[in-house]
């Protein structure tokens, strides 16, 4: 079974006097809607997310209207990602008021499959922030060069703020994660809630998957949503191969 923090639960989303906005981060691989996907649709929609970092979201035929029935069943709407971006995207409520979005290609090694960022710039409130969805290599040299591709386009994004999560093939432990843990607050590690591991679910053994934010950003709590409210282990078995990591963030408003 996988392990569980103590943590209080999560603070619902909520936007403050001061402009600033409380919302929940979730980051899933969905391994291409492969599995379960009312399973996948319940636990997304418990989690009540403000933003959605898809991993493996469906990438051929109809892929389209695969992740559209997916956003629409978690009362969601697709903000980016895709196919696009090789497999990465991005899913809002209406709360979100959308700047702009860019699907990012990255350089293909040969041999390696092909990834990519997804990436938006929305608003909550008074609160601008970036957001970047990723999924890199398996292989470590070529993981690492995107790490620093990752840090490099959160950047230009041009906010005050910014957020970043995905599947990252790699442990706290590896040179990538630690390089990202380095210039942005990882979220469990910062403040854990809910369950640790990630990968997989019939025993997690290792926490591959992570939300991250940057300083500024104050993280409220970060983890699997074990517990929560209308999340099932029986859905989360069923839904994909990954466990999600929800975060609860409080993004400051940004100046005018």
């Amino acid at each position: 079974m996988p392990t569980r923090s103590s943590a209080s639960p999560l603070p619902a989303s909520r936007t403050e006097a001061d402009g600033s906005a409380v919302i929940r981060v979730l980051s899933y691989n969905i391994r291409s809607m492969r599995d379960d996907t009312d399973a996948l649709a319940r636990v997304i929609t418990a989690c009540a997310p403000d933003l959605v970092l898809v991993q493996e979201a469906p990438r051929f035929f109809r892929w389209r209207k695969k992740l559209a029935r997916l956003a629409a069943a978690s009362d969601l709407v697709i903000l980016s990602g895709g196919a696009t971006a090789s497999g990465p995207a991005l899913l809002c409520t209406l709360r979100a008021t959308v700047e702009r979005t860019e699907d990012v290609l990255l350089p293909l090694t040969p041999g390696q499959h092909r990834r990519g960022f997804a990436t938006a710039v929305v608003r909550f409130g008074g609160a601008r922030l970036g957001v970047l969805s990723c999924h890199l290599s398996l292989q470590k040299d070529e993981r690492q060069q995107q790490g620093g591709m990752l840090l490099d386009r959160l950047a230009g994004l041009g906010t005050p703020h910014a957020v970043a999560g995905g599947d990252l093939n790699e442990g706290p432990g590896g040179p990538t994660f630690r390089r990202l843990a380095g210039a942005l607050q990882d979220g469990w590690a910062t403040r854990p809630w809910g369950g640790e591991h990630t990968w997989t679910f019939a025993g997690p053994h290792r926490r591959i998957d992570a939300v991250f934010a940057t300083p500024g950003v104050e993280v409220l709590g970060c983890g699997v949503p074990l517990g929560l409210t209308g999340v099932s282990e029986t859905d989360l078995r069923a839904a994909t191969d990954h466990l999600p990591v929800l975060a609860a963030l409080r993004v400051p408003a940004s100046p005018s």
